[in-house]
């Protein structure tokens, strides 16, 4: 075919109503239309769509998109018909079809109306299919999401290996067009070789999203309650939260549901006809947030995503990167949050460890990186943009304040000297080791295979001592991103100097460091105790007015104080200030026998109290819980009902007799009344019942503890327990 003259610009006028084309996209339009390879890398959101869509149907023939996923061809493929009068100008050709759909498909390609065919790689290896393709003019092949070639990708299908050896059974000079949204430096290389495009013109636009907002918090206990409040600081908004497990899926969008926002779940578990209602759901805005596991997303054309959390962190970068992609695809605001704890990264190295070698190597290497964005002090975007072979500068680049880093920065310290030692140990163990063995042999310890390199022997062994190994890591990856160091992928990550290092060892010059975050479990709580503290301890001054009204109440019932309500339940009410029955209901320890018998003056003072302290009151972190444990509660109750002995009621639900306990104590605790007279019979006599009895209706609190040492060891610890039960049932229920 010669050289065709087009008027892009009219052309994209015509079928997509756009009056100019998007960054590097009408360059690579114009590429593909002289007939050269081509090989595009453009983040997600950046319209790489559009450049294989428009040149086939500006182009005679038909051409080839390959794409891995049936959900996204389909997208696309409702897409291009909406622009065209003629439906068979777009098809997909996967196993979703019958006999007759595949027959009208052939006749509308041979017939010159099928401008685009969508297959999935699997289809291409059927013969059938092959032999037919082989009479009909193509214009192009074009593979989307190109990184399924690379087992470095993070998204490798095996599949997509054999793709260079059918379009080689087409025509010798059909082009070919390699499309992926993410790419690293290795899997481009990776891509070129096995599509054998090495002669193909590369098209890469820049991988920084300037309006994304890239935030790590620490993975606490009570991370549930910081994405509800979260969700509902940004009311009315779109938002995906990913987790790996379906079954945190489920459980996440109930307990989002249960306390009041619109959310819908989102796996590859739930059937065809639920997916898609979900995926409408959320694209006609009649949710605002879906959780989903990874399988949600790919190819989602929703501009207006506000938030993407991640619950749990990503296996590697790409992953990263592509899913918090899908926020701010209009350009307008995109808050990316992920929560960390490195203990799910140990999770995520178990579940690899079943892997080959070299799939687990690779695994490694790529979730390093991860914990490396996770941890790191420095600007998060030069880390991301460094990942994809990008220079960013930090101070003046566009987006440059959009991350926490940027936002809060760390102090930063002078490390010119510590840099020598660290260059000088890669040096000197002959560029071998990974970042953790150097940081071993800084430190001054070993493992096989440094003993196998007899470094210990060395002078430079131990010559970091005197700084933790958390500080030689972070040091690591800031001498990584500043480009004196570089790893080697293809070694899994082995570092060796690049000629700027050498430079540096030659002549050091001043090199300034921030340390990293720890997010240590204890550190987590600690972080969390310190928030609490800093805005969230009980209101003192309410919690005595409090407890002088739980006094009056008690003499009023003729009962202990506790009774009324305990200890816990008070200092909840001095943080939340209830103000209605409903939310009483809401504080723990409070059932809905209690808010009634007891609750209104309570509520009577909590409400005064507020209104004379102008008292701004937290009104979103009461997380209620989608009652998983009702069902066992329900069990109980209803067994002690049929006064089933308590070791039966234990081993029939698997759980020990002092779990028994705590669960019985929630249950009267909130107000149910128990009646285990049967079961206290069986173990203490009407004396030291009686005895028991006396005890708890004069003490000052129901502290077990204060009640073994008044009997000086009378009773074991659960009959004490369980005579409370009784009691508690008995006198405030």
């Amino acid at each position: 075919m010669g050289a065709t003259t087009y008027d892009l610009h009219a052309s994209l006028k015509k079928y997509f109503g756009f009056s100019k084309f998007k960054g590097l996209q009408e360059e690579v339009i114009q590429n593909i239309l002289d007939r050269n390879d081509t090989f595009v890398i453009m983040p997600t959101g950046g319209g790489k769509s559009l450049c294989y869509q428009l040149p086939a149907i500006m182009q005679e023939g038909t051409a080839i998109v390959v794409s891995p996923l049936i959900a996204l061809m389909k997208n696309q493929v409702d897409a291009i018909r909406g622009v065209s009068a003629e439906h068979g100008i777009a098809h997909v050709l996967n196993s979703s079809l019958n006999k007759t759909e595949v027959r009208q498909v052939m006749s509308d390609i041979s017939n010159g109306i099928t401008k685009l065919l969508y297959v999935a790689p699997e289809s291409l290896t059927k013969e059938e299919y092959v032999n037919f393709l082989q009479t009909v003019p193509l214009s192009f092949v074009a593979v989307d999401e190109a990184h399924c070639i690379s087992e470095w990708g993070h998204d490798f299908r095996p599949e997509y290996r054999n793709l260079k050896s059918i379009i080689s059974r087409f025509d010798d000079d059909i082009p070919i067009i390699g499309l992926t949204a993410t790419a690293t430096p290795k899997v481009q290389e990776d891509i070129i070789k096995n599509l054998a495009m090495t002669n193909a013109k590369v098209f890469k636009a820049s991988f920084n999203r300037p309006n994304l907002f890239y935030e790590v918090r620490p993975k606490t206990k009570n991370v549930d309650a910081d994405i509800i409040r979260f969700v509902k600081q940004n009311e009315g908004k779109s938002g995906i939260i990913y987790c790996l497990s379906r079954k945190r899926v489920e459980e996440l969008a109930q307990v989002l549901q249960v306390n009041g926002v619109s959310a819908v779940p989102y796996h590859a578990g739930f059937d065809a006809k639920t997916r898609s209602k979900y995926q409408d759901m959320f694209l006609m805005e009649d949710v605002d947030v879906v959780v989903a596991t990874i399988a949600f997303g790919m190819g989602i054309d929703k501009p207006d995503v506000r938030f993407v959390i991640h619950h749990d962190i990503p296996k590697s970068i790409e992953s990263y990167y592509q899913e918090t992609g899908r926020a701010g695809r209009d350009g307008g605001e995109g808050h990316c949050l992920a929560y960390y704890a490195y203990k799910d990264v140990e999770k995520l190295e178990k579940f690899m460890s079943n892997k080959p070698v070299a799939e687990q190597e690779v695994g490694n290497a790529l979730l390093q990186e991860i914990v490396a964005y996770a941890e790191t002090s420095m600007s998060r975007r030069k880390f991301i943009l460094h990942y994809f072979g990008e220079e960013f500068d930090e101070v003046h680049g566009d987006g440059a304040d959009m991350d926490d880093n940027a936002r809060n920065p760390k102090p930063k310290v002078e490390a010119k000297e510590d840099v020598v030692k660290l260059l000088t140990v890669v040096q000197g163990t002959l560029e071998k080791f990974k970042t953790k063995e150097i940081v071993k042999v800084l430190v001054g310890k070993t493992n096989a295979l440094i003993s196998a390199h007899k470094v210990q022997e060395k002078e430079f062994f131990g010559i970091g001592d005197d700084k933790e190994e958390a500080y030689w890591m972070a040091l690591t990856r800031q001498v990584l991103v500043a480009g004196l160091l570089k790893k080697e992928i293809e070694q899994y990550g082995v570092l060796h100097l690049t000629a700027m290092g050498t430079a540096f060892i030659a002549a050091p010059e001043s090199f300034m460091m921030t340390k990293d975050h720890v997010y240590s479990e204890a550190n987590n709580d600690a972080i969390v105790t310190a928030a609490k503290s800093a805005g969230g301890a009980a209101d003192e001054k309410l919690l005595k007015l409090l407890k002088d009204l739980r006094k009056k109440e008690a003499k009023k019932y003729d009962v202990p104080p506790f009774v009324v309500f305990q200890d816990p339940s008070l200092d909840d009410m001095a943080l939340k200030y209830p103000i209605t029955a409903e939310e009483l209901l809401n504080i723990h320890g409070v059932g809905e026998g209690k808010a009634k018998k007891y609750g209104k003056p309570f509520i009577a003072l909590i409400s005064s109290y507020v209104e004379e302290h102008e008292i701004i009151r937290p009104d979103d972190l009461v997380v209620k819980s989608t009652g998983a444990n009702s069902a066992l509660k329900l069990y109980i109750i209803q067994n002690v009902d049929r006064k089933l002995p308590l070791d039966d009621i234990a081993a029939a639900k698997g759980i020990a007799l002092d779990q028994l306990i705590k669960e019985m104590e929630q249950i009267v605790f909130s107000g149910t009344k128990l009646n285990l007279s049967y079961w206290v019979d069986e173990v203490l006599d009407e004396d030291q019942q009686e005895e028991i009895h006396d005890y708890f209706l004069e003490a000052e609190s129901d502290s077990i503890d204060e009640a073994i040492e008044e009997f000086d060891g009378d009773y074991e610890e659960e009959e004490l327990r369980i005579y409370r039960l009784k009691f508690m049932s008995e006198v405030a229920n």
